[in-house]
């Protein structure tokens, strides 16, 4: 389970990422001013590197707490399985 939900987390980040990228690409003849351009490129910088940083924060607590989190998971996914069974 927690590698799943690790790999899943990097598929955010890196879709973020192209998301950004391309929104920058997709509208840079929009932009009025170079220094519009500017403030979009400084705002979508700031908004991956906090994302970013939020996602790897979340990672590493995981990584911490693994045993308690998903040893609760199992614990009632098993009780579930014994009730059905």
């Amino acid at each position: 389970m927690h590698r799943r939900d690790v790999m899943v987390a990097w598929a955010f980040v890196i879709g973020l990422w192209f998301a950004i990228i391309f929104v920058a690409i997709a509208t840079w003849n929009l932009a009025p001013t170079g220094g519009a351009r500017t403030l979009l490129l400084i705002a979508g910088a700031i908004v991956l590197i906090f994302n970013t940083g939020a996602i790897l924060a979340m990672l590493r607590h995981y990584r911490e707490d693994r045993d308690f989190m998903y040893g609760l998971d199992i614990k009632f996914l098993d009780e579930a399985k014994g009730r059905r069974g």
